[in-house]
């Protein structure tokens, strides 16, 4: 997986490319990217690693985790022609689309205001974003697999509002933006194959079972 997101990267134009991780990824990794960063036990402090993973130079991070089976360059394409480079961006699927490419899959996705959704796993970061976002990630990170806990970090009137299932997406890009001080934005309609990632045994041998 790891490999076919630095193709899929590469093929997007992506010109430099960091990976986070230990000796076997490092072993497997070398040849092909520009570097390889020692990981951290702590998954936060892997991605605060990589928001510095490279200085600021005014050109917009694009931020992939590893773990997406189906990722391709067209499908990050779509991403990055839709996304201001001003922007931050978080692709979302909406359920139809994403049951329609992975019908029977495992559990996945989120509802907010009765609109299902899944999120994908390639993020646009502006450079001037980084900073801010930085000073937030360790504690949405850590509360990224419970999303009742991530509305909690905002406020607990957010946190009303998402369990009683009146959050509305529009609402999130209005806090992101404001806590960020600059542009963020959910891409709708992003593609399938960016949200399907392996977290557990079932979803992997889903994956497998599909090709």
């Amino acid at each position: 997986m790891l490999q076919r997101m630095i193709a899929a990267l590469r093929a997007a134009g992506a010109s430099r490319i960091a990976v986070i991780g230990g000796e076997e990824v490092a072993r497997a990794c070398s040849p092909i990217v520009e570097t390889v960063i020692e990981e951290s036990v702590s998954g936060s402090e892997n991605l605060l690693k990589a928001l510095h993973a490279w200085p600021c130079e005014g050109e917009r991070l694009v931020y992939a985790t590893s773990d997406l089976p189906y990722v391709t360059a067209a499908a990050i394409e779509d991403v990055l022609t839709r996304v201001p480079a001003d922007s931050l961006a978080l692709p979302l699927t909406e359920w139809n689309d994403f049951d329609l490419r992975f019908p029977g899959a495992p559990p996945f996705g989120v509802t907010l205001a009765g609109e299902r959704v899944v999120n994908g796993g390639v993020f646009t970061v502006p450079d001037a974003s980084v900073p801010r976002l930085a000073s937030l990630a360790t504690r949405f990170f850590k509360a990224r697999k419970a999303p009742w806990r991530m509305a909690g970090l905002v406020s607990p009137w957010i946190l009303l509002r998402f369990l009683f299932r009146r959050l509305r997406i529009a609402e999130l890009e209005t806090l992101a933006t404001r806590a960020l001080g600059t542009p963020a934005r959910a891409l709708r309609r992003a593609p399938a194959d960016l949200a399907y990632d392996v977290d557990t045994v079932e979803e992997y041998r889903y994956a497998c079972a599909r090709g």
